[in-house]
């Protein structure tokens, strides 16, 4: 007995040893933190197949969050809520007091993800891991300190999205569009209803509404074959039958439709991927590592692309229930070819404006702003999910080139492709020129 009793000994002081020399964990440097915690959101995102519009906002009041903490590193620059509509005071760190910024900026954005996503075990798991990198590395009071400045500022934005009008429209009936000539319905092959038709009702952020810089009306039906209407899905038809190997390619690589529904006979399965505006994260991440931009410039790239998104998105839905236009499948069935089916599967809502065209271009304007015009990168945002990458030479060449891949996939008009563009371009500059981000 005696014998075990000092193996009990030996075994104890054993593990208090190697307990007194746990290495501590390496800290991350600050852009990487801010790096890993978007590419947790997008995971989540798209493991959770939030719309285009609800991802939009869900990266908005994140990187809102975000930033309000990380602005505080560098006296230069100002808040960004309090040149938004509905936010409140912004609040402050207490003077004299030790804080470490991209912790608090973590929290922030971590408390607002909890409450707009749903796969909050994930987010926790990943989470822990961040936090106890920062006890490991930080004296107690100032880990204390940084977390209840991080969840303060979470909170106040997450007042401002409990009033925005996302949950007050949760509660609405489907939208089925109209049975009649040159309306939106359920397209095929899985006819389902309209998405966030209420969208355009959204609270914005930096716009004045959401009827800004709206495009004049689409093309009137008519059946007169000289006709414009005709002629937009007669295109459309005849250029899905001659694409060439890399108009397919762009198409698929900016498809970012994140739930394609596969059929395979009777059996049916989804693709997941990212949205319009994770495709537009993952870019300002690039643009922030190829630039070394340091954590305050990254989280104020990641803000300003947000709510140029969140906005766009709100002025492109407002004009698509504007006008409930159908889309190219289904006039080219019921005109031309009851056979057909585009090269990219007609995401369920109306067409005119093309969404995508839309928000791509914002956030190229806004991205061109921060980071320069010919501005040279290697697009991979897609690669773990596709398996493509694409060149570009400037932002602006990539969301010309999304304008055009909805026209190659067969799902949009060239007009409203373009039509959107324009608009988006408008809503990017409007937003850069509003803000006031540096002193």
């Amino acid at each position: 007995m005696r014998y075990f009793k000092i193996l009990a000994v030996l075994f104890s002081l054993f593990l208090f040893a190697a307990c007194a020399h746990k290495e501590k964990a390496v800290l991350l440097s600050d852009t990487e933190v801010l790096h890993q915690n978007e590419d947790q959101l997008t995971q989540v995102i798209i493991y959770d197949v939030f719309t285009p519009p609800v991802a939009s906002r869900i990266y908005g009041y994140t990187a809102l969050a975000s930033y309000e903490a990380m602005r505080y590193a560098d006296p230069k620059y100002n808040s960004i809520i309090s040149q938004l509509k509905g936010f409140g005071k912004v609040p402050m760190p207490e003077k004299g007091k030790k804080y470490n910024y991209t912790l608090a900026a973590t929290k922030a954005f971590f408390t607002v993800a909890h409450k707009v996503t749903f796969s909050i075990d994930t987010l926790k798991k990943y989470e822990n891991k961040v936090y106890s990198m920062y006890k490991d590395n930080l004296d107690d009071s100032t880990y204390a300190r940084s977390v209840a400045f991080g969840e303060k500022i979470g909170k106040l934005i997450l007042k401002r999205a409990s009033v925005d009008n996302y949950p007050q429209t949760r509660g609405k009936p489907k939208y089925l569009g109209e049975n009649s000539p040159a309306k939106w319905r359920p397209t095929p092959p899985d006819y389902m209803d309209g998405v966030e038709f209420c969208w355009g009702e959204m609270k914005v952020f930096a716009i004045d509404s959401s009827a800004m810089f709206q495009p004049g009306p689409p093309p009137a039906y008519s059946e007169d074959k000289n006709s414009a209407y005709v002629k937009q899905y007669t295109e459309v038809y005849n250029k899905n039958k001659s694409l060439t190997k890399e108009e397919k390619e762009i198409a698929t690589f900016w498809d970012d439709n994140p739930f394609v529904i596969q059929h395979n006979g009777h059996l049916m399965f989804a693709d997941k991927k990212i949205t319009p505006g994770g495709h537009w994260i993952g870019i300002t991440t690039i643009a922030c590592k190829k630039t070394h931009a340091d954590a305050v410039k990254t989280a104020e790239a990641y803000a300003l692309t947000s709510i140029a998104l969140y906005d766009a998105f709100i002025c492109c839905w407002e004009v698509k229930y504007k006008y409930s236009y159908a889309r190219p499948v289904t006039n080219i069935n019921e005109k031309l070819d009851h056979t057909w089916l585009p090269l990219l599967q007609t995401p369920p809502f109306p067409e005119y404006t093309a969404g995508h065209s839309t928000i791509s271009a914002a956030s190229a304007t806004v991205l061109t702003h921060l980071f320069g015009d010919n501005f040279e990168f290697q697009d991979t945002s897609d690669l773990h999910y596709i398996g493509m990458q694409r060149h570009f030479t400037s932002f602006l060449q990539a969301s010309d080139e999304t304008a055009m891949s909805r026209f190659y996939g067969g799902i949009h008009y060239l007009n409203s492709s373009l039509a959107a563009a324009v608009q988006g371009k408008q809503l990017g500059n409007y937003i850069w020129n509003k803000l006031k981000i540096t002193n």
